[in-house]
């Protein structure tokens, strides 16, 4: 029995390599390709070109060591989506070391945020960047937003097996709608909307009077949900019309891609209209929106349209956990402050570019509690949990229970941490919310306009790790400390 483990272990190691091996290619070879960007430019190519050389020379190493049809086991292949989203950012950031200047752990942090769609960034002086290494920031989100299994399954279909199960290890939490029976079609279905969403973005932000290049970085970080804007004061640079455009793609971005894939290419408008999740998520932009605006004009920060466009902006902004600013809301009085703070803790939609606990979770907690009560007054009634049509079964809550609940440990644990080392809890407490939710500005000193440099170097590695928590929605990542797994893998 013991060397039947090993060899499961070994097979599922050497699938692990596989993936990897792919996907270190991949990016190496994109990097080759932002190394002659740079290059035409006329810019510093030396970050882009030792990315390449190791990505490509690493990636077909591990390649070679791996096999595309070895069938790793559940736990393994959590522990290496967790470690390929790791090792990911790690070549990353080179580029930012290498040829932006920052010291690597600023790096690091930088590629971390980029892939997860984080978007807080260390940068203080955005001048210091040239344009490819803000198209490169902005193309790491791109990315890191439509998933990174997801983008290779679609590209890369000798994945097999080992593919197939890191798609589903990379969504995890409550399950998601699957479009067809093959993963790698579902994969297409999502990748087409993403991209029309990414183009939609791109065309109007040039229209509206954003400068094309501009328009391509933010076009880019607006489909994932990322929030990387090249321009330092984010959409407060732009006009109101590119703010309203902005509202709109991000609501987009925060809706399950399959039920946007049913409407746009087949016409579906009822599964969209009649999905729960989807309802909610419309009603807490206009409940949450409409609050704010009354409250910006009542107590005569803005005018009527200024108050309803930023209202609606940050609401919809820290909601689908984008992290764009159309303006300096950590200069709001905290009423204001504290209702985005709120909105931080529900996120998008399942199935989206968005992060955070998701809304859908927030539901199925509300009618577990719903049962619980009608079961007090009727402890032999059969009530069984729905979401709309759907029964959801309790394998699904006992996972829902289980990431709310390392969601909070996680969160309070940073929060602990970043006050201990900060000494101001009010960085503290959004930065580690932003982190774990991938939202990207908190308030005070890392706000919208400001920047996460001027941290500890042991803040900015615990918020690495939030980061990358929160956008593997944990359970992964908790895998990876489990004494259980290593046994297994012995």
């Amino acid at each position: 029995m013991k060397s039947w483990r090993a060899s499961s272990a070994r097979q599922g190691f050497r699938a692990s390599l596989f993936l990897l091996g792919l996907t270190y290619q991949g990016f190496g070879g994109l990097s080759l390709g932002f190394a002659l960007l740079a290059w035409a430019l006329g810019e510093d190519t030396r970050g882009f070109a030792l990315a390449a050389l190791l990505g490509l020379g690493l990636g077909r190493l591990f390649q070679l060591l791996g096999h595309p049809e070895a069938e790793p086991r559940r736990a393994e292949v959590f522990a290496s989506v967790a470690l390929v989203w790791l090792l990911v950012p790690v070549l990353g950031a080179v580029p930012y070391w290498l040829s932006g200047g920052l010291s690597y752990l600023d790096a690091l942090f930088e590629s971390v945020s980029g892939f997860t769609t984080t978007g807080a960034t260390v940068l203080a002086d955005f001048g210091r960047f040239g344009e490819s290494l803000l198209l490169w920031r902005g193309f790491t989100q791109w990315m890191g937003g439509v998933g990174i299994v997801v983008l290779f399954l679609v590209i890369f279909p000798q994945l097999q097996v080992a593919g197939r199960q890191a798609f589903f290890a990379e969504s995890t939490g409550v399950e998601k709608e699957r479009l067809t029976p093959k993963l790698r079609q579902t994969g297409l279905a999502v990748l087409k909307v993403y991209l029309l969403l990414t183009l939609a973005a791109f065309l109007a932000y040039g229209l509206s009077g954003i400068p094309w290049f501009e328009a391509l970085a933010n076009a880019l970080a607006t489909a994932p949900a990322g929030g990387f804007s090249p321009n330092p004061l984010s959409f407060a640079a732009y006009s109101p019309l590119a703010q309203w455009l902005a509202v709109g793609f991000m609501f987009l971005a925060g809706v399950n891609f399959l039920l946007q894939y049913r409407f746009l290419f087949g016409g579906e408008v009822r599964p969209l209209l009649k999905d729960a999740e989807f309802r909610a998520y419309t009603g807490v932009v206009l409940l949450f929106g409409s609050l704010l605006a009354f409250y910006l004009y009542t107590h005569h920060l803005y005018g009527l349209e200024e108050s309803l466009r930023h209202a609606f902006f940050q609401v919809v902004s820290v909601l689908t956990t984008t992290g764009f600013a159309s303006v300096d809301f950590a200069a709001w009085v905290v009423p204001a402050q504290a209702v985005l703070v709120f909105l931080m803790f529900l996120g998008g939609s399942a199935g989206s570019a968005a992060g955070g606990i998701k809304l859908v979770r927030w539901l199925l907690l509300v009618g577990l509690l719903r049962r619980e009560v009608t079961r007090t007054l009727h402890p032999k009634a059969v009530l069984p949990l729905r979401l709309g049509s759907r029964v959801i079964p309790e394998e699904a809550m006992r996972q829902v229970a289980v990431f709310i609940f390392l969601y909070t440990v996680l969160f309070g644990l940073g929060a602990l941490a970043l006050a201990l080392l900060e000494g101001d809890f009010v960085v503290a407490f959004t930065a580690s919310a932003q982190a774990i939710g991938n939202i990207g500005p908190g308030l005070g000193e890392v706000g919208p306009m400001g920047s996460y440099a001027g941290l500890a170097p042991l803040s900015k590695l615990i918020l690495i790790f939030l980061m990358w928590a929160g956008r593997l929605e944990i359970l992964p990542v908790a895998l990876l400390f489990s004494p259980e797994l290593w046994r297994r893998l012995r």
